[in-house]
């Protein structure tokens, strides 16, 4: 059968490596420590239960696709013009959405070395041709990714802070970078964990979008706001850019259930401060026990560590040994670092498991 006789995908889709999520399975063991998605160990808002219930009473009604009292939450809590704000089906989508609104084939998008693989993905899918920008000590390099852009350059992406590495630019830096940019090329920010970042120079994005017109700051509810499983993003940026999406976003993007949790998660400061406390015991005791037991971790501003093993250590070997206890982590060879996982902060419980069962790996 040849390539004349079916339906073929257009140029680039078969390039496209499908994105593999963590695992959250390990057949056989009794207990199960799932540490590699990113999670909140503390789940979601004890208030979202009851949002959530109310909004299930009504399932045959649509919902609102403007996103009306969620982007009014949004601007509320973080002190923004809603009219500037576009919520979508988990921040993936908002991705997406830039892609095929700013890319066309003959187009090139930049992401830097070990960036968060969706954007290759939606880069290819959109008909462009992605770039990548090296890295130093695993962290984007603003000079970098300049020497990347020419004039094909329609959009670059900047995870801030990047995962899986955890490290982040300061935003005088992420000023710098936006100041070498072409007017034309968008840039995009992606601070899915910004709210985690606890260090004097760094800033969202939400300055820069507020200075010029072409920075867009994407946010998601899937971390600190333990919404995961309901899929809600949104993105802050100039009116033009908002108007241009919102002309292909599906009407009815954000379902209704998600639409009333994520107005009851972002109200709620003080869980939100919870998280924020419970990561800040658990980043710097994570990371110097694990690099007590011969292990070298990046140094995180997130929610997750990455760890490196050394010579005589596989990554692949210790993700079998953890996960037949229960420890499940994420593999990170598709990001260019095969001999490394990255481990998110969970519970006490879960976290204390995850140590003992490397230190039995390592001494091994």
């Amino acid at each position: 059968m040849t390539s004349h006789d079916r339906p073929a995908p257009h140029g680039g889709i078969m390039d496209i490596a499908a994105y593999v999520p963590g695992r959250g399975k390990a057949p056989g063991a009794s207990r199960v420590y799932k540490l590699s998605s990113n999670e909140t160990p503390l789940g979601p808002s004890p208030a979202v239960a009851a949002a959530i219930a109310e909004a299930a009473r009504e399932p045959h009604y649509y919902p609102d696709g403007s996103a009306y009292q969620l982007r009014q939450a949004i601007g509320r809590a973080h002190g923004l013009n809603p009219d500037n704000i576009l919520c979508s089906n988990g921040s993936d989508e908002i991705l997406g959405l830039l892609c095929q609104t700013y890319l066309e084939p003959g187009d090139e998008a930049v992401f830097t070395e070990h960036g968060f693989l969706v954007y290759r993905i939606q880069i290819l899918a959109s008909g462009a041709t992605p770039v990548v920008a090296d890295e130093v000590d695993l962290t984007a390099n603003v000079d970098k990714i300049l020497e990347a852009v020419n004039e094909k350059t329609k959009i670059v992406f900047l995870a801030n802070p990047n995962n899986p590495t955890g490290t982040y630019v300061p935003f005088s830096e992420v000023r710098r970078l936006q100041a070498g940019l072409p007017k034309s090329t968008l840039l995009v920010i992606d601070a899915a964990y910004a709210e985690y970042v606890r260090r004097n120079d760094y800033e969202a994005g939400v300055e820069l979008v507020g200075e010029t017109d072409n920075v867009v700051m994407v946010r998601t509810f899937s971390k600190i706001h333990g919404l995961a499983g309901l899929r809600i993003g949104w993105m802050y940026a100039p009116a033009h850019v908002v108007d241009a999406v919102n002309r292909i976003r599906g009407p009815f993007n954000v379902n209704a259930i998600a639409l009333s949790a994520g107005v009851a998660a972002i109200g709620d400061k003080a869980h939100v401060e919870a998280s924020v406390a419970h990561n800040e015991t658990w980043l710097p005791r994570l990371t110097q026990e694990l690099e007590a037991i011969g292990l070298t971790v990046t140094p995180s501003v997130g929610n997750f560590v990455l760890m490196h093993f050394p010579e005589g250590k596989d990554a692949g070997a210790a993700d079998e040994f953890l996960t037949a206890r229960g420890v499940v982590m994420r593999r990170v060879a598709g990001y260019g670092l095969p001999n490394a996982l990255r481990m998110t902060i969970g519970n006490e419980e879960a976290n204390l498991a995850a140590i003992a069962a490397l230190k039995e790996f390592m001494a091994g």
